[in-house]
């Protein structure tokens, strides 16, 4: 039995930012390694772990290709990511590498805290926290403070009156050891040097950050970095310190059944003007299409939206379902569901 550390990478991000892209391309790039994952969703649909798990190989079989679904991985540590964890470290042969992509609502903190469990500190350390920034976004200021609130007006209180999407980002990047900042050839060299103030204004360290389209990049500069976070705990604030408990009340997330479509371009404006006439913050799940044996993806962050054929049905249902979701109070359930029927 070998007394080494399997090291495990905690991919963090919000929502849309390019998290399972980046996964795929170390997937499929791995530079040697055995890899496994475990993916965490925010909503019963599993588009991410699905994603991903076409990219099974003989580096990453589907077997160890896991997901949690419809909850926070640090919200259920004792039920099911312990033994979720405890399932990958005991395939034969053992990975050499554990990815983990967190729901874009997580704060990553409280995960790192369940590592430090007895039941896997002795088994396992967090080799870094990677966190993907939408550098587009970022520099757009869509995780910017709320200049309205009026404790945000200089006041050494500021700090307690952010968005709530101000905070879950805060939070992820307070937690980085690297920040990946992704849609690079979206943001541009100007979108890049803004989002670069803004996250170094944010962080509570120095942090490298590195741009990215498409999610490729080396496995060997996510990988590796040796961070042992989970004994680096106090240099990594959050919004949450020091309380029991955190929620994810400041969201909510409906899930849509949609009907079969004749015409993928209608369906994608009309879920672009739905995510700009509600403030929806991500759109994603399967589509079935008249007359096309392929599911069609749809995924939108706010009204930016993409669509593509990615496998046959199968076996299964042809049952179309989106997964919506936006800030608490910006989402009208009966209007959506009327909007993509």
């Amino acid at each position: 039995m070998s007394l080494e550390k399997t090291p495990v990478t905690v991919i963090t991000g919000f929502l849309g930012a390019g998290k399972t892209t980046l996964i795929r391309h170390l997937l499929q790039n791995p530079d040697g390694r055995r890899l496994a994952v475990l993916v965490n969703e925010f909503g019963d649909v599993g588009v991410d772990g699905d994603l991903i798990r076409g990219c099974a190989d003989e580096n990453c079989p589907e077997a160890s290709i896991m997901e949690l679904t419809n909850g926070c991985i640090c919200c259920t540590v004792a039920d099911e990511f312990i033994p979720t964890i405890e399932r990958l470290l005991a395939m034969d042969p053992a990975p050499d590498h554990i990815l983990i992509e967190t729901s874009g609502l997580a704060l990553p903190k409280p995960l790192l805290k369940a590592f430090d469990w007895p039941d896997l500190r002795s088994r396992i350390t967090v080799d870094g926290v990677v966190t993907v920034a939408d550098a587009e976004a970022v520099a757009a200021g869509l995780f910017a403070p709320d200049p309205a609130h009026p404790g945000n007006t200089g006041s050494e209180d500021g700090a307690d009156h952010d968005t709530p999407l101000a905070e879950v980002f805060e939070d992820q990047i307070a937690c980085a050891d690297l920040v990946l900042l992704s849609k690079a050839d979206l943001a541009g060299e100007d979108g890049l040097e803004k989002a670069r103030a803004v996250i170094a204004a944010e962080a509570p360290r120095e942090l490298p950050m590195l741009p990215l389209t498409d999610g490729v990049i080396d496995a060997r500069v996510v990988l590796g970095i040796n961070a042992a976070a989970e004994d680096d705990l106090a240099a990594r604030p959050s919004h949450h310190d020091g309380f029991e408990d955190h929620d994810h009340d400041d969201f909510d997330t409906i899930i849509v059944d949609i009907p079969e479509v004749d015409d993928p371009q209608a369906l994608a404006d009309k879920v672009g003007a739905l995510a700009r006439a509600q403030r929806i913050l991500r759109i994603k799940g399967h589509v079935a299409v008249t007359g096309r044996p392929l599911r069609l993806l749809v995924q939108a962050v706010g009204p930016r939206v993409r669509h593509q054929y990615d496998r046959p049905w199968g076996a299964a249902p042809r049952a179309g379902r989106l997964v919506v979701i936006a800030e608490k109070g910006d989402l009208d359930a009966g209007a959506v569901r009327a909007a993509l029927a």
